[in-house]
């Protein structure tokens, strides 16, 4: 006779395929062309992400020009207001002294046509130096409705969301989603 926790494991993992199945059920059909998208749009956040913390300064080039970001509450729409959002952030200094990373997981992309939303999960690594080990100095949740324009992928509004890590200046600002 089985144990009833192998039973409890088992009713759960079933559980998860159903709600998984009921989930694909509703995305759109995978094509070969939407493969090619959400590589594009996963390879686009890499290249993003990856500027963070470098001499880049204008990261509205990655928006719509009447794109939106909103950074735990802090927000900025348009070229100039995504600009200003980036100038108060880099501002706070949290990515200064050493060298910073940022890790994407759980990467789940959606391509409809000529748009796409981007989920994901990001963790921020601080090296203050190479012989020191890296800390975990932020984490948190982003959400992207992307525009294919001109053949590039392009943010339209992104909501990112702390979980841990937030800098002291965003508090009043900050949204628990």
């Amino acid at each position: 006779m089985p144990k009833p926790t192998a039973i409890r494991g088992l009713l759960a993992a079933c559980t998860i395929a159903i709600t998984g199945f009921a989930s694909a059920a509703d995305a759109p059909p995978v094509t070969a062309a939407t493969l090619v998208d959400r590589a594009m749009i996963e390879d686009m956040l890499v290249q993003y992400y990856a500027r963070l913390g470098s001499d880049e300064s204008d990261f509205s080039r990655w928006y719509t020009a009447d794109g939106v970001i909103d950074v735990n509450g802090l927000t900025g729409q348009g070229k100039a207001g995504i600009g200003n959002v980036y100038k108060q952030l880099a501002a706070m200094g949290g990515m200064q002294g050493g060298t910073f990373r940022m890790l994407l997981s759980n990467v789940l992309v959606s391509v409809n046509g000529a748009t796409a939303t981007a989920d994901c999960i990001w963790t921020g690594l601080l090296s203050k130096q190479v012989t020191a080990k890296p800390e975990v100095v932020e984490q948190g949740r982003e959400h992207d409705e992307l525009v294919k324009q001109n053949g590039r992928w392009l943010f339209r509004n992104r909501v990112i969301t702390s979980d841990g890590g937030l800098e002291k200046e965003l508090v009043k600002s900050y949204k628990k989603r």
